[in-house]
């Protein structure tokens, strides 16, 4: 019979046939393959009499013949059919790969005994039966012990003798019936979040339980206890008691175990009133029980424990929510890939065994394994994992690929540069490291406020039991135990931590990575923007802006000539022209230009089809056609600003075109100004290239202050000066240059595609064009302010107002329990809002 978990298990399951002689004395049901007994049931299916054990087998098997499932009884695995040919060979060409000793590491758990756990993905897991059919198949191998598949997360762990059966058997197996699977690396991160979550949600599921349970006995004693027995009560009191020891013993554990570090620590931590509070209302309780007189705590210890246990489960969540998309992906990276030999014939083999300078294939639905760059074909990559890109963007020859990109359309041949640890995914997962380790200063202020407020707690308890010896000595203990729990400073605690937590997790998920503590309670506090032009505002690289033809070819013909003559080139007006022409559609010439001459700071000549031509400044092409007049520049003044540059080409009968080529501002530049001019934030342009230009550009952007001609250390003056006027200063920028003064700044944002030297100073990086997003930062940032604002308010105006409710004895246990529960439970969902900060609204 198959396992209790199974769909089928009530009514009728679908094995696989039993083995030859199970069923020799009597007849087999057709459907789940069991003995028929002495009576069975007999129907025609498929044209043929078939024996049932029962009615049930026999309904659902004619149900299943009759919507055209019959093939699900074919075969030795009746519910799956064999994977098909050309599937199964594509797949067992891979399957040996995850024999080798390096992927063995990998993905294969080793056990005592010279056992092995792995945990697989089987594709296609639907249901129950699913599940039963995997665990049935995969147990009749050799020196397999246990299978345990489970439908929720598409998983199945298998436990066997390494020594008897290689990985790559147990996916064979998996494919005889139906289901291709790979197996699936679970972190170590991973593997101690899931413990987590799991201990902590048995935790509450047993409080929750013993909460309900103990206030189904004292609600008949608060509403009617005048009328109850004097033995029932004591009844319910017992009971109550039994059910409150696993809570206290089991639930509230952590609680105790945090009490008790904080008191070898010498310091006194949130948990120390709570488990004052918790052990003196049971204790007491305890006590009176076995008197058999005297007030009984157990449902409010019970419901204080529930709730504070859900508190923190979400605050968990929150936390682990801050996990960025790359470090997901960085899992995600495939164990194997195709390496081509010399020969170019392919091998699949380990990612781990590859070497800088190897060649591999990349085919459509892959996710690239390497940091590399094209040599053959051309595809387009979605990057939005890696840097917040939305749209699939194209990569051909010459292209650099990251690792955790994945291939869309077509196959790509890679020169393998950077793999592992060297990758820029690795890079960019050991930043987020480097900025989860260092606690923020306001989350560190906010833990020594709590610090503070636990020790005044304390005090204030001890005071308020000695004035209620003095007043009515039989309600010290209540009232006292009121004080500690309704006071607990969790929501204090949780505050700040919580909304960091979700605002940084809102951000990474857009491409923004926080790379220091302080980096958003800064970022909420900006008064002023400083911005570098070039790699920032702009992409940084020449661009053909226009082309006017002034000769009798067109626009076309002219292009098609300019890039003939600069289609080996490496500089960047040859590239900027060539990659103009690739977006036109020009063809490239079939036969390359003859008698090549580069002159250097004047431009380049050639012949092209015979024809003798000229690329380059005004005067190197007029000294081609001396006899020509030279077109007049005041047609083009419109064009030629002073961040353009001209370019002319010309023959021997007169000039032919201009071409235009500026600096390219990027997509987003526009909506990153107008959105810090809404947000009243001040932007200033200083950059290193002449006056004229930058002023120029800045009257293009609108913005109002403006320097050019400033160099690094410059910059980093200029950055002085305004903070010494009280400005909190956000700088941007992408070079080299920039290091001085990213870190002369409050607080500083790097372009990911800059020079490492400006991400080592910066307190974040942006992983991709789209800056934007800093205005976006800016944003999250001041609503997280506001968050943690209202949760510090709410925090202290609770404490304020309940403390002196419960000293002053209005407050019983349970409502203490239930007020400070709710309490945290209310600071942290507010913080849970800053996970859709997406949506986030600006000021």
């Amino acid at each position: 019979m198959p396992p209790s978990h199974s769909l089928f298990a009530s009514v009728a399951p679908l094995p696989l046939v039993p083995a030859a002689g199970t069923c020799a004395p009597v007849a087999c049901c057709f459907h789940c393959g069991q003995p028929a007994g002495k009576a069975p049931l007999r129907a025609a299916v498929d044209g043929a009499e078939r024996t049932f054990c029962c009615g049930g087998c026999q309904s659902l098997a004619l149900t299943l013949h009759d919507a055209g499932f019959g093939h699900l009884y074919d075969g030795e695995a009746r519910f799956s059919r064999p994977l098909d040919g050309a599937a199964r060979d594509e797949a067992a060409a891979l399957w040996p790969a995850y024999d080798t000793e390096e992927l063995h590491a990998q993905f294969v758990r080793p056990l005592e005994g010279g056992r092995a756990e792995i945990t697989l993905a089987p594709e296609g897991i639907r249901c129950a039966a699913c599940a039963w059919l995997i665990e049935q198949q995969l147990s009749r191998l050799p020196g397999v012990e246990s299978v345990v598949a489970n439908v929720a997360t598409r998983r199945v762990l298998v436990r066997w003798r390494a020594a008897e059966q290689p990985v790559s058997a147990l996916l064979a197996a998996l494919a005889d019936i139906g289901y291709l699977a790979w197996p699936f690396e679970v972190s170590r991160t991973d593997r101690h979040e899931k413990a987590q979550r799991r201990g902590l949600l048995m935790r509450m599921a047993v409080a929750m339980l013993g909460m309900m349970q103990v206030m189904m006995y004292a609600w008949p004693v608060y509403t009617h206890e005048g009328t109850i027995d004097a033995g029932h009560l004591q009844l319910m009191r017992w009971a109550s008691f039994a059910l409150t020891l696993p809570v206290m013993f089991y639930s509230a554990s952590p609680i105790f175990a945090g009490a008790w570090r904080s008191v070898r620590r010498r310091h006194v931590g949130m948990d120390v009133p709570v488990a004052l509070g918790l052990a003196a209302a049971f204790a007491a309780s305890a006590v009176a029980t076995l008197r058999g007189s005297g007030e009984v705590y157990f449902d409010s210890v019970t419901m204080f424990v529930a709730l504070l246990l859900l508190a923190r489960y979400l605050e968990l969540r929150v936390r682990q929510a801050s996990r960025s998309g790359a470090e997901m992906l960085a899992r995600q990276l495939p164990a194997t890939c195709e390496r081509l030999g010399p020969d170019g014939q392919a091998e699949r083999v380990p990612v781990a065994r590859l070497r800088a300078g190897e060649r591999i294939r990349v085919r459509a639905g892959e996710i690239v394994p390497v940091d590399g760059e094209v040599l053959t074909g051309r595809s387009e990559l979605d990057e939005s994992m890696l840097t917040g890109e939305s749209r699939p963007v194209p990569r051909g020859v010459g292209d650099a690929v990251l690792a955790g990109c994945f291939n869309a359309a077509s196959p790509l041949e890679i020169r393998v540069d950077r793999l592992g640890a060297g990758t820029r995914l690795a890079e960019i997962v050991a930043v987020l490291d480097r900025a989860l380790a260092e606690k923020p200063r306001l989350a560190a202020l906010a833990d020594r406020v709590a610090g503070w407020f636990v020790a005044a707690l304390l005090l204030l308890a001890a005071a308020t039991a000695l004035a209620w010896w003095w007043i009515d000595p039989s309600r010290v203990l209540p009232v006292t135990v009121a004080v500690l729990v309704v006071s607990c400073p969790c929501a204090l605690s949780l505050a700040t931590p919580a909304a960091l937590a979700a605002a940084g997790a809102a951000l990474s998920r857009r491409g923004l990575l926080l790379t220091r503590g302080h980096t958003l309670e800064t970022l909420a506090r900006v008064t002023d923007v400083v911005l570098d032009k070039t790699g920032t505002l702009t992409e940084g690289r020449f661009a053909v802006a226009g082309i006017f033809a002034v000769g009798g070819a067109d626009e076309r013909q002219c292009l098609t000539l300019a890039c003939a003559l600069e289609q080996s080139g490496e500089h960047p007006i040859a590239r900027a022209i060539v990659e103009a022409g690739r977006r036109r559609g020009v063809e490239p010439v079939a036969a390359p230009a003859a008698g090549l001459r580069n002159v250097p700071g004047q431009g380049i000549e050639a012949r092209v089809d015979g024809r003798l031509v000229r690329l380059g400044s005004k005067e190197f092409v007029g000294g081609l056609c001396p006899g020509a007049a030279p077109p007049n520049d005041g047609q083009f003044a419109a064009s030629l600003h002073h961040g353009a540059t001209p370019v002319w080409l010309g023959d021997a009968h007169g000039w032919l075109a201009l071409f235009v080529l500026a600096d390219v501002e990027r997509r987003a530049t526009g909506r990153l100004l107008a959105r810090l001019r809404r947000q009243g934030v001040t932007c200033h342009l200083v950059s290193g290239d002449s006056a004229p230009t930058v002023r120029w550009w800045a009257t293009h952007f609108g913005i109002e202050r403006q320097h050019g001609q400033v160099g690094p250390e410059g910059k980093r003056d200029y950055v002085a000066a305004l903070q010494r006027q009280g400005a909190i200063v956000l700088a941007v920028g992408d070079g080299i240059n920039d290091a001085p003064v990213l870190a002369q700044a409050q607080v500083a944002i790097a372009i990911g595609s800059g020079a490492p030297l400006a991400q080592a100073g910066a307190d974040a990086v942006l992983t991709h064009d789209g800056i934007d997003e800093i205005a976006h930062a800016l944003a999250v940032a001041r609503a997280t302010r506001r968050v943690v604002r209202q949760n510090l308010g709410w925090a202290f105006a609770y404490n304020v107002v309940a403390i002196p409710l419960a000293a002053g004895g209005h407050v019983s246990a349970w409502m203490a329990g239930v007020g400070m529960s709710l309490s945290s439970l209310l600071v942290v969902a507010n913080a849970w809002r800053l996970l859709r900060a997406g949506a986030a609204r600006e000021n």
